[in-house]
């Protein structure tokens, strides 16, 4: 049993601080709805983080709180306090306690970035173009282009990104997957959408004075809707004029067609 004054102190403090930082944590919804299988190995990588922070923030701040007010000097004391020497024990303790944490979070974040990236054989390949301020989705299957992403729910999604000026970043909050779109270089983006809706894309990466507007959306369907969207945009494209071959800037390839808008839309997030 310990016997030290100070141990029941403590303890209220650490029972009236630690309870209020968990209620904070649990009662706020912090979390956006989960639409990709990858968003829940994050959140599972990200709550491990948050309750370990819990716990770092209680024991740093009971600490903080208690020494305050037990040990605090009287108004008129100007003397120098004692002279104290470093607890060697105290400080292996939180130097180890720190490095085995990080340890852990890097070897699972690697754990998670891999199952995340693990590339299926039957997967939807779309092409992102970003400029200021918009973003342009190529559905490389069908050859159709559009200024929203549309793909089924069940299958496996990976984006071929290019910038035509500066560097953007491609984010969808419910799928917990963001990455950089950097001129010059293609960079790759997977994500497993298992939740039908529509969701925002959002540019993560301050890009000119229109950042702000820069938004876009991805519109997660049935498998049965997707076909038939599919069908009709190929459909309309196909009676579309194409234009001549002189006519196409000295023999350059003819623009991307752009799909029309679906009669069928996926149902919005709840």
């Amino acid at each position: 049993m310990l016997r030290s004054r100070h141990t029941v102190p403590l303890l209220i403090l650490t029972l009236i601080i630690g309870g209020a930082t968990v209620a904070v944590a649990l009662a706020i919804d912090w979390i956006p709805v989960q639409a990709s299988d990858q968003a829940g190995r994050v959140d599972t990588l990200l709550w491990f983080v948050v309750w370990a922070s819990v716990v770092i923030f209680t024991l740093v701040t009971v600490v903080i709180v208690y020494c305050a007010l037990r040990f605090r000097a009287k108004p008129d004391d100007d003397s120098d306090g004692p002279p104290i020497h470093g607890n060697t024990r105290l400080e292996i303790v939180w130097t180890i306690v720190p490095a085995v944490l990080l340890a852990i979070m890097a070897v699972w974040a690697y754990l998670v970035l891999s199952d995340n990236e693990a590339l299926a054989s039957d997967r939807l390949v779309v092409e992102v173009t970003a400029q200021q301020f918009a973003w342009e989705f190529v559905n490389r299957e069908a050859g159709i282009a559009s200024g929203d992403m549309r793909v089924p729910v069940g299958r496996q999604v990976e984006l071929e990104m290019r910038s035509k000026d500066v560097i953007h970043d491609f984010y969808v909050k419910e799928f917990r997957v963001k990455q950089d779109v950097v001129p010059g270089i293609t960079t790759r983006l997977i994500w497993n959408p298992d939740r039908v809706g529509t969701y925002q894309v959002v540019c993560a990466e301050l890009c000119g004075v229109g950042h702000g507007v820069m938004r876009g959306r991805v519109i997660v369907m049935e498998p049965d809707d997707y076909e038939t969207w599919l069908a009709q945009a190929k459909a309309e494209v196909a009676r579309q004029p194409q234009p001549a071959q002189g006519q196409q800037g000295g023999g350059g390839a003819a623009p991307a067609t752009t799909a029309p808008a679906p009669t069928t839309t996926a149902p919005a997030t709840p």
